[in-house]
């Protein structure tokens, strides 16, 4: 289910060049905070998935609830 949801999230994921350094510039709208800046489109969408994937374990440990992406809900249930 974690990968469908991180699948679901990078397919939102919207990209742009930066007029000053020619940089590849990506972000997920619905997701504060997670967005990703390198050389190469490819680079930007590894680098976006990368922090797209440590937003989500912070805020599982931190109990803060996550966005709905196409039906997908993660929650926590307990703590072990």
């Amino acid at each position: 289910m974690l990968t469908r949801y991180i699948r679901s999230a990078m397919r939102r994921a919207r990209y742009e060049i930066l007029p000053d350094d020619r940089s590849f510039y990506g972000e997920i709208p619905g997701f504060d905070g997670v967005y990703g800046n390198a050389d190469t489109l490819e680079s930007c969408r590894d680098e976006l998935e990368e922090v797209l994937e440590e937003w989500i374990l912070l805020h599982v440990s931190q109990h803060l609830s996550l966005p709905v992406i196409d039906g997908i809900e993660l929650k926590i249930r307990g703590v072990a």
